[in-house]
């Protein structure tokens, strides 16, 4: 056991590298949250004090509680559409592998590499004849129909790699095909919904680019608006922005620090199968 880590120990140099990699933004992005607008120093420096004022800041006058609640509402809904969508279309298409079936899968690959924003144009009139604009519904509604294509696509890989004796012993004991897919499919994809409800989740969360055309409203103001408002032309508020981030990035992280080992084999298991 010990010859074989000594001969691993570049496995673990690389995955010491990652974690350094993935924790300086979150050190800078604290570090910055903590200091002072007057402080001048490098933003790799940690200061030995804290400006709370910046947290007050985010949470007065940026409506960060205003923006989480927002974004959590919006966030929580999407999630529960995208999942549910994605798996029910997910089991036909696993299952049956017709030529129409397949044809349907790379459509929805190739969905998945069309830029949201490259039709924004007639989304946003289309969203304007149907009243969506500044609405719940309306982002929900665009929010799960750019993330079902990538839901759709993890869903049908894993449920092609579990056995279809199971649900034939089901049809033999008098299951339907809803109900085979809620007794012995649904509680087997537990990895996968973990992954799926994380990578689109956090994209939810994180959303900007459709947040900013399709909820004009202050009251309906999410995260990233919060955040991007500090920004302007002719003033710029970097540390309480930093406070509003931080605030904003804590939810999902502890989410996924929850959720990591079903994520991980969600992942594996999602592109073996």
């Amino acid at each position: 056991m010990q010859n074989t880590r000594k001969n691993k120990w570049w496995l673990y140099l690389i995955g010491a590298v990652v974690v350094v990699v993935h924790f300086i933004p979150l050190y800078i992005l604290f570090g910055v949250a903590a200091k002072s607008s007057m402080d001048t120093s490098s933003r790799w420096i940690m200061p030995a004090y804290i400006e709370w004022n910046n947290f007050k800041e985010a949470l007065n006058g940026g409506n960060m509680l205003l923006a989480l609640k927002n974004t959590a509402v919006i966030t929580v809904f999407s999630v529960v559409f995208i999942t549910m969508i994605g798996a029910f279309s997910a089991y036909p298409l696993a299952r049956n592998r017709s030529r129409f079936n397949m044809g349907v899968k790379s459509f929805i690959l190739g969905i998945m590499m069309i830029p949201g924003l490259s039709i924004l144009v007639p989304l946003y009139s289309t969203m304007v004849k149907i009243q969506g604009i500044s609405t719940y519904w309306g982002i929900i509604i665009v929010l799960v129909t750019f993330n079902l294509p990538m839901s759709i696509f993890l869903f049908s890989n894993f449920i092609a790699g579990i056995p279809e004796a199971l649900e034939e012993a089901a049809f033999i004991d008098g299951c339907g095909p809803v109900q085979a897919f809620f007794r012995i499919i649904l509680p087997q994809l537990k990895p996968v919904i973990a992954s799926v409800v994380i990578l689109t989740g956090v994209g939810c969360w994180n959303d900007y680019q459709f947040s900013l055309y399709f909820l004009q409203s202050p009251k309906l103001k999410t995260i990233t608006l919060a955040v991007a408002s500090y920004f302007s032309q002719t003033a710029n508020n970097m540390n309480a922005a930093a406070a509003s981030a931080l605030l904003g990035v804590l939810p999902v992280l502890v989410l996924f620090l929850f959720l990591q080992k079903y994520f991980i084999q969600g992942m594996v298991d999602s592109a073996v199968k």
